[in-house]
């Protein structure tokens, strides 16, 4: 009888221990599978809120432009920069930014003017379908602006509502503009949910006097690209070198990825990936103390079985082995039988997700908690809870598969 088939056989001569075993086993891969895909879509889903929305992968911009941004620095050409992008295979966007004040009737509040190509900024970015009520930009209605719902709440505006913006031009004159709420935006980004006026390119230059350039370039990469090589490819579409040689003039333009451009947003989603492993840890380790429990049970009801095979010849390490096939053998039917039960929960919250009610909307770390929260499952989400069940199965079972494999034919005989 080869050691698979006594494997077999002793891990069904105790039906109910297995069972409650492999039960237990199954359980833990169910939780183990359904948590981590919930927790990879929000963390897919928080990153999202940030590139899709708001930084992108990469941006450029001028020199010194992040710590104290300005209306004069500009990046020149920049349709330039955005074609050879475009010819990489990248998606690329300008924009333009000034602050000014908005008011409508009593109220008022400080803001952000952004300036887009509407056709080409809805190519590049998500924010043109994230329109809670009315339409996105049009150059057909310059006046047309998009706002955010935390702004529309704070001057009590609404679709069709009139909004007078001030601010200063370029030219030192006085900026003022009177605009029509033709778009109202979802609670996507904090600071673009409480503070922006979204607006076309062509009435932002023209009322902040403002002909040529943009201060951002906004890129997003191809799917299959890593972040640092997308970098790598912004840097040099923008003419800014990797290294700046000794004595050379600093290059006029940055790149920044959106992981240095909010690195605590960057290390939060970081560290939540390691909360996950804390959890499968947990929740291994008491399946563990179960399995070890379970198969210490079973060597000693079976010294002298052991000692027998050892009599006929078996070696410490075919007992070893056979120990380590039953736990093998139990993993396996838990893995089938985990898949298959998580399969209709991970198909539903990856299609459909979980209303989370009052929450939705909710905003933290410059984030927002959508209405739904879905799961995002794949192979590589799956694998991680699969091969560790494996893993702590093994290392539960090789305490008691190395005393059974040191038993002799002579302790087994007398033991009682």
């Amino acid at each position: 009888m080869n050691v698979f088939r006594m494997a077999w056989r002793n891990v069904w001569r105790n039906h109910r221990r297995s069972t409650i075993t492999i039960a237990a086993m199954t359980l833990a891969l169910v939780v183990e599978l359904l948590y981590s895909g919930m927790v990879a879509g929000m963390m897919l889903g928080m990153e999202d809120d940030v590139t899709e929305y708001e930084l992108g992968d990469v941006q450029v911009f001028a020199t010194g432009y992040l710590t104290r941004p300005s209306l004069y620095d500009a990046v020149e050409s920049p349709d330039t920069i955005v074609q050879t992008l475009q010819d990489a295979g990248y998606q690329a966007t300008p924009r333009l930014y000034a602050g000014g004040l908005a008011g409508a009737g009593d109220a008022s509040s400080g803001v952000a003017f952004v300036g887009i190509d509407p056709t080409r900024d809805a190519a590049t970015l998500s924010l043109s379908d994230a329109l809670a009520e009315g339409t996105w930009l049009d150059d057909t209605d310059p006046t047309g602006v998009v706002i955010g719902r935390g702004l529309a709440r704070t001057l009590g505006l609404e679709l069709g509502s009139e909004v007078v913006v001030l601010s200063q031009a370029t030219d030192g004159s006085v900026a003022s503009e009177l605009f029509t709420v033709r778009g109202i935006l979802l609670s996507v980004a904090a600071s673009m949910d409480r503070a922006t006026i979204l607006m076309t390119e062509s009435i932002f230059r023209e009322m902040m006097v403002f002909p040529e350039g943009a201060h951002r370039i906004i890129v997003r990469r191809p799917k299959d690209v890593p972040l640092s090589e997308a970098k790598l490819v912004v840097m040099q579409a923008a003419g800014v070198p990797a290294v700046v040689p000794d004595g050379a003039d600093p290059p006029t333009l940055d790149v920044m990825t959106w992981r240095e451009l909010s690195p605590f947003l960057a290390q939060w989603l970081d560290s939540a990936a390691s909360v996950v492993v804390i959890l499968y840890l947990i929740i291994y380790t008491t399946v563990g103390i179960l399995i070890l429990n379970a198969m210490l049970m079973a060597v000693f009801e079976r010294i002298r079985e052991f000692g027998v095979l050892k009599a006929i010849g078996y070696s410490p390490f075919q007992v070893l082995t056979m120990m380590v096939t039953e736990g093998l053998i139990q993993a396996t039917i838990a893995t089938a039988a985990g898949i298959a039960l998580a399969a209709p929960g991970m198909f539903y919250l990856q299609t459909y997700g979980v209303n989370v009610g009052a929450l939705g909307g909710v905003q933290m770390i410059g984030m927002t908690m959508p209405a739904v929260w879905k799961g995002q499952f794949s192979v590589e989400s799956s694998a991680a809870p699969v091969v560790m069940l494996f893993v702590i199965a093994i290392l539960a079972v090789l305490y008691p598969a190395l005393k059974a494999a040191r038993v002799s034919p002579v302790e087994a005989m007398h033991h009682q």
